[in-house]
């Protein structure tokens, strides 16, 4: 069944076109998709059909009619995957970098969803539906490392509880540019969709509470190897909360600067470590991942 979805647009969003609104307000579509949709006359504003490009006003109507996703487009698909541990309750994956964790309309391919289905059958959740069998919590595509999958309800549950409570740990490893003079730095910023900008993410005033703990693992010249560890959940909040400090990360194509010496296939950030309390055993366990090759041989130049 199509999914009929309504949004009446706010006075900061006034001036954005039709498709970037609706991707800032739909953040797991492709633009192009939604463009897709606004050919095939399923968007309606204040009633009318309008092109991509029309320019919302504030109090604008927006409706949009988002086609129900077909099981059968997301299939399972024999695509090597590195995995860290797995029982009965849980799959932990150290996922590669340029990997989309799940599909999204118009992409149903070549996801690491597409990869576990294969590798778990139907042994999956299934609390987030067809696209996100057993994705409890999601890394970007240009991030690596650790991530954890609900091969059940009960640990899907479980997992998602701890998630909401902060209590999971997660640590990262990034390198930012310039050398952070402090070796250890709290942010304690709220963060919002960027106001003049729907498709990023900024600190923002009554945005949702965001707190992140940066320590330097090492100095170089004009860039950082940096630590931080997550006490909430936000999206973008590593590299938010570095550039809100003057450090944005290297080879970050949405928040850091455009030259890029090293040619990144995007930010350099590393999901390193991560633990929880497992679901059925009741007791903490811990996972660690080693550096991938393209952040130690960008260390190895900086050195």
């Amino acid at each position: 069944m199509d999914e009929i979805r309504e949004f009446l647009v706010l006075e900061d969003e006034e001036g954005d076109r039709l498709d970037v609104y609706l991707s800032s307000q739909l953040g797991d579509m492709s633009r192009s998709y939604i463009q897709k949709i606004i050919k095939d006359k399923k968007v309606k504003v204040n009633g009318k059909e309008e092109k991509a490009k029309y320019l919302v006003k504030e109090d604008d109507k927006v409706i949009i009619e988002i086609p129900a996703p077909k099981l059968l487009e997301v299939l399972p698909q024999d695509i090597p995957i590195d995995i860290v541990y797995e029982d009965t309750d849980i799959l932990i994956i150290n996922k590669p970098q340029d990997m989309v964790v799940h599909p999204a309309p118009g992409n149903y391919e070549n996801t690491l969803v597409n990869a576990i289905i294969y590798h778990c059958k139907d042994k999956l959740s299934s609390i987030n539906g067809v696209i996100r069998p057993g994705i409890v919590h999601r890394i970007d595509k240009d991030t690596s490392g650790l991530l954890m999958i609900a091969k059940n309800n009960n640990s899907h549950n479980s997992l998602a509880e701890q998630l909401k409570d902060h209590s999971i740990t997660r640590e990262y490893e990034f390198i930012c540019h310039g050398v952070v003079k402090e070796d250890k730095i709290t942010v304690n910023k709220p963060i919002g969709r960027n106001p003049k900008d729907r498709l990023k993410m900024a600190v923002v005033p009554g945005g949702k509470n965001a707190v992140t703990h940066f320590e330097v693992v090492q100095r170089f010249e004009n860039f950082t190897h940096m630590r931080a560890r997550l006490e909430t959940g936000r999206t973008h909040q590593i590299r938010v909360h570095a550039l809100s400090i003057n450090h944005p990360l290297l080879g970050d194509p949405v928040y850091g600067p455009k030259n890029n010496k090293f040619k990144t296939n995007g930010q350099t950030l590393h999901a390193k470590k991560l633990g929880f309390i497992h679901p059925s055993k009741n007791e903490y366990i811990e996972f660690d991942s080693e550096l991938p090759n393209y952040f130690k041989d960008i260390i190895n130049k900086l050195k």
